[in-house]
Formats: C-alpha cells, sequence, structure tokens
C-alpha cells in the first residue's frame, strides 16, 4: 500500500471566501494546502466591475498569512449591464480569470443574476473573442422543476443553446452533481470543462435526508442520487483533463446553517486534500490525484502549473481537526466526511 505520495501544489478553482471578519478567519485554511483560487464574486454587492475585482483582491491579499505563496484568481460577476470592453481590459491586466454565471435565484446571493441570457449575449461573444471562460452555476431557477432535476435540464434549455449561439466560448461547469453532468462534460470538447466538489464525492441524498436533516451537508446544488455520486467518482478518478477540482467550499456561520432556512454551503478547505487521497485510493486511483487537484485545471485556465509540492503521508492514527473554525464573523464547521482521515498533508 502506498502511504506517501507528492504532488505539485494543489489549485482550488471554486472557492468561497467571504468578505471582513468572515475573509480573515477563513482564508488561511485555504492557502495553508493551495497555491491559487479561483474566487467567486457574489458578495453584497456582488464583484461587477474590474474595479470591484482589484479591490476584492487588495483586500485578500492584505489578510493572508504571512509567505502563504497564495495566488487568488479574481472573476466578475455577470449581470445584464456587465461591460464587455470592462470584462476585456481586466482579463488582458492578468486581474480576471473567468467571468461567473448565476442564473438569479440559484444560490446564495445570487439576486443580481442573469434572467435574460439575450441581455449578455455582447459579453459572452466578447470573452470567446478573447478565450475568457465562463464559469457556470449550471441549475435552472423554475420552481415548476424538481430540484434534483434543475442541473440536467438547465443543461438541455440553457447550456447547449448558449454553446450552440457562441462558437469558441471557453465554459466550466461548476460543481457538476449529476450523471447527465459528466456525460455532457465529456462530450463537450476541448472548448468545455467541469469541477466536481470534494463534498459531492461523498454525500448523496441520504446522507443530507434520511434520519435527519443534516444542514452541514445542505449545499446547492443539492447532492443526488447514489448512482449519480458514483458517476462523479468515476470522472474525478478517471484521468481526464476535463475534471479538476473546485471545492466550492462555502462558509457560513453555525447560526445561519442551523437556522430555519438555512444557508447552502459546505465548509471543506480544511480536509480537502486529506479527504480527496482518501476517495482516490478507495478508487485505486492515486496517481491520478495531482492531475485532478494540480494539473488539469491548471492547464484549463491556461495557467502554468504551480512549482512547489506537497507530500501526503498515510499515518496509522487518523487526523485530528478542529471541529469548527472560529472567524470573527462566528464559528464554522468544519465538513465532516463521516470516516476517519489517515492521509495527512506533510508539514
Amino acid at each position: 500500500m502506498t502511504d506517501m505520495l507528492t504532488i505539485a501544489r494543489p489549485d482550488d478553482f471554486h472557492l468561497h471566501l467571504r468578505d471582513g471578519a468572515m475573509l480573515q478567519g477563513v482564508l488561511p485554511e485555504t492557502t495553508r494546502h493551495f497555491a491559487r483560487a479561483l474566487v467567486m464574486p457574489n458578495l453584497l454587492p456582488p464583484v461587477v466591475t474590474t474595479a470591484d475585482a482589484r479591490a476584492y483582491r487588495d483586500r485578500i491579499l492584505a489578510v493572508q498569512p504571512e509567505a502563504a505563496g497564495f495566488t487568488p484568481l479574481m472573476t466578475l460577476y455577470l449581470t445584464e449591464t456587465t461591460d464587455p470592453e470592462d470584462v476585456a481590459l481586466g482579463a488582458a491586466e492578468g486581474l480576471i480569470a473567468a467571468v461567473k454565471l448565476y442564473p438569479a435565484g440559484a444560490t446564495t446571493n445570487s439576486a443580481s443574476g442573469v434572467r435574460n441570457f439575450d441581455a449578455v449575449r455582447a459579453v459572452l461573444e466578447r470573452m470567446a473573442e478573447i478565450g475568457l471562460p465562463l464559469s457556470v452555476h449550471g441549475e435552472v431557477t423554475d420552481p415548476r422543476v424538481d430540484i434534483f432535476d434543475r442541473e440536467a435540464v438547465f443543461i438541455d434549455t440553457v447550456l447547449d443553446p448558449l454553446r450552440s449561439a457562441t462558437p469558441g466560448l471557453r465554459v466550466v461547469m461548476e460543481h457538476i452533481t449529476t450523471a447527465e453532468g459528466v456525460a455532457y462534460a465529456r462530450a463537450g470538447g476541448p472548448d468545455l470543462a467541469a469541477t466536481i466538489t470534494t463534498h459531492h464525492l461523498i454525500l448523496n441524498r441520504n446522507h443530507l435526508l434520511a434520519g435527519g436533516i443534516r444542514p452541514h451537508y445542505y449545499c446547492l446544488p443539492v447532492a443526488k442520487r447514489e448512482s449519480h455520486r458514483l458517476a462523479l467518482r468515476a470522472a474525478a478518478t478517471s484521468g481526464e483533463p476535463g475534471f479538476f477540482l473546485g471545492t466550492d467550499s462555502a462558509p457560513h456561520i453555525d447560526a445561519l446553517k442551523e437556522h430555519a432556512c438555512g444557508c447552502a454551503g459546505c465548509f471543506t478547505a480544511t480536509n480537502s486534500l486529506p479527504v480527496l487521497a482518501q476517495v482516490f485510493e478507495d478508487m485505486g486511483a492515486l496517481a491520478r490525484l495531482e492531475g485532478f487537484t494540480s494539473r488539469h485545471g491548471a492547464a484549463f485556465y491556461r495557467l502554468p502549473p504551480n512549482t512547489g509540492t506537497m507530500t501526503l503521508e498515510r499515518r496509522a492514527n487518523p487526523l485530528q481537526l478542529p471541529e469548527k473554525i472560529l472567524t470573527g464573523a462566528g464559528p464554522v464547521t468544519v465538513f465532516d466526511p463521516g470516516f476517519p482521515l489517515y492521509w495527512h498533508v506533510a508539514p
């Protein structure tokens, strides 16, 4: 049995850092392990212009730990009034790594998202010209569509027509949760990729609902049937370059998770790498972990791979982690995979 694995330092291509006291509290949990992260723009108010993104990046850099060696990759929140030239200027500056599409009302702080896709046509065409990726939260928000079907319906009714209407647009299907998402990503060619989260490799909907509601397992897109989880595991561990890690680590204070209308999000920044090592070991695919965490995403985003390395060690004693991260905004519960973690990140 392999008991040590050295990989290029990982990247996280989907991360929520929030702002203010929460940002300061959770950022070290990411910088401890990840060299870069694609930072989501759904703040209140959202990050909608290059100037907004520059200011947010500066706030992140101001509170990162010393010698962290961490680079935040900034995104813009796509709205129906987004200026195509502002997007292009931000990309040319090297500041903007992607533009994020939230269908209005799909998830946390998405009220400013897109309702009329014709209104963003010029932005998408400009992005296709310059090769800037569109990062997509892929769910419809029509209340007539069952929540467990919203990803598959989005692919058929929104994403496929959008891509057909905008040749050359580079798209990342964020946090896919279904076998349909896996199949579409596989068939989409070199301009399409998909991120897979740590928690969706662990959870199915029974974990969330059977025997009681577990709010710290509630996320959007919501976890699906076991058959979908197994399809995600097969994709993540396949070695195919179109699949890579985006943790979607999303901190909320416990008071807002354990609530009559609890917030969506799993906080996985603290333990994603040990959890992933266990998943890949279980699948007989440890040799492919580096591709998923450190190579494929960088290649799609046209970034050089990280030069630093990380070593994971399988030890006899399980990893001991805090149940909660204490932030100035309040306590945040760390994702519990439901099994002991024997893989440790070496200091």
